[in-house]
């Protein structure tokens, strides 16, 4: 039995309700009009679908139906209330009673127990059920609102994601004929196993988006309250984003492969440019070596009483790997090729400032003697401008110092010792202010500075007549391989 629609409505209530019912029922059939020209509706219709979605579908789908079935029913109900109003301009008691039970009262017979429809929970399941015109068109906002949800939210992820994959896909299938040109492939390489993995990530993504959208699609942490079909307008969508984390994870790492293999790409066309200029840095360190070696057995006859290290033979190993170097570019394996490059030009350069060394700590001995040798000739051409280059000290000194310079081998011990007595012996030329011998041990000090200082004589100056001991211009020596005190003197 109905329940009663209580106290009877006025003629202008009945006519206000009229009226409001009426726009309601046109704006849901507005809506429902929409909802069925929906494309992601048509997608769920035709599409063979899995997971979430087929269970959400399998329920919701029938919600379509049911809501043109209601909205019948709310027709009728309101087509006939709209009939007892017209029979009078003036309705009486009996119409307005009449008009009340059908405007607010439970007159509309509908199916009950209706999967994920508006029951109590509780509540016993029926075949059918009464209820009132608004009772109904709650249901149908109810019902409208879930189906909408489900299917704006399929269109949302089938909107934003199956181009975007089918770009990255076809940027994949490029970035995979670029690795096979490098003679990088799955199995051989890490990077061709990256590929293989992200091609399987990308195809399982895209079949996944096509069959079960809804599990990429992340509802909003509030749910939007669901949306009804006041004055004629749409409901709003539900709040929620497309979850693109597993797309965009794949496209990062893919720039991160085709970046490595445009790296590769780079090797490839340096290769022979860089394998040429560690074989020029190798060549350097060969020459420089053979010159150590040269300059070893040069010291060895000239040097007396020194310790030379022995020189160190080419880096075979390191051709041998120069050589691997080769295959490997031969045979377009770039990505071995690549960090044993950057491994030789490494060794290269060190192999070169290892020959450097070698040579540098050789010919120290011969470095040692040629800076005695030039201090003397800056002290012999000291002393010719202080005029005390004929001094017999002076003279025996230079000559003691100078022949042991140039005898060979020399003794540089020995030697260094002869120059230092050399610089002690100068002092002014006869006929000077303060003239007489230096103190021993304090070299060009007392009056001798004093004309230095007063002159501006350098240790490099050379005599007012430009000529030192035994006629030569200053600085002159005897050249390797002349008679020095019946001695023949080396280099």
């Amino acid at each position: 039995m109905a329940a009663s629609a209580g106290p009877a409505l006025s003629r202008e209530e009945v006519d206000r309700a009229l009226a409001r019912l009426g726009a309601e029922r046109d704006a849901v059939e507005s809506a429902l009009l929409s909802l069925q020209d929906h494309p992601g509706l048509r997608l769920l219709d035709g599409a063979g679908l899995t997971g979430r979605t087929q269970e959400r579908w399998s329920v919701v789908g029938q919600g379509l139906p049911l809501l043109w079935a209601l909205f019948d029913r709310y027709s009728e109900a309101l087509a006939s209330a709209r009939a007892v109003r017209a029979r009078r301009a003036r309705p009486g008691g009996p119409e307005l009673a009449e008009l009340s039970e059908l405007l607010t009262g439970d007159a509309v017979t509908v199916p009950g127990g209706a999967p994920d429809g508006p029951q109590r929970l509780g509540a016993p399941a029926r075949l059918v059920e009464r209820v009132s015109l608004d009772e109904l068109m709650e249901r149908m906002n109810a019902w409208y609102a879930t189906v909408l949800e489900v299917v704006s939210a399929a269109d949302a992820v089938w909107t934003a994601l199956p181009a975007r994959i089918d770009l990255l896909i076809a940027e994949l299938r490029r970035v995979q004929t670029l690795a096979a040109s490098l003679g990088v492939r799955s199995g051989t390489h890490p990077l061709g196993d990256d590929l293989e993995a992200l091609d399987a990530d990308l195809e399982g993504l895209r079949t996944e988006v096509r069959t079960d959208p809804l599990a990429l699609w992340r509802p909003a942490r509030v749910p939007a309250q669901r949306g009804t079909v006041p004055d004629g307008g749409a409901t709003a969508l539900p709040s929620g984003v497309v979850d693109t984390e597993r797309f965009d994870r794949a496209g990062r790492a893919l720039d991160g492969v085709r970046l490595e293999l445009e790296n590769l790409l780079r090797l490839r066309d340096d290769a022979e440019e860089r394998l040429q200029g560690v074989g020029d840095l190798l060549q350097r360190a060969d020459a420089t070596l053979a010159e150590a070696r040269r300059a070893r057995g040069e010291v060895l006859a000239k040097i007396a009483a020194t310790e030379v290290p022995a020189v160190p033979g080419p880096a075979s190993a390191l051709r041998e790997r120069i050589v691997l170097a080769l295959e490997l570019r031969q045979n377009g394996q770039w990505y071995r090729l690549a960090p044993l490059l950057d491994a030789l030009e490494d060794a290269a350069a060190k192999e070169l400032a290892r020959a450097r060394q070698s040579l540098t700590e050789v010919t120290q001995p011969l470095a040692v003697r040629a800076e005695l040798r030039g201090r003397l000739d800056a002290y012999k051409a000291m002393a010719a401008r202080l005029r005390v280059a004929e001094d017999p000290v002076v003279l025996e000194r230079y000559e003691k110092a100078r022949w042991l310079l140039w005898s060979a081998p020399c003794d540089l011990r020995a030697a260094a010792g002869a120059v230092a007595r050399f610089q002690q012996a100068l002092r002014p030329a006869p006929g000077e202010p303060g003239a007489g011998s230096a103190p021993a041990g304090t070299g060009p000090g007392g009056a001798v500075q004093d004309r230095i200082e007063r002159d501006g004589i350098g240790p490099y100056g050379t005599g007012q007549d430009g000529t030192g001991w035994g006629g030569a211009a200053a600085g002159g020596e005897p050249a390797d391989g002349q008679a020095v005190d019946g001695r023949v003197q080396g280099g």
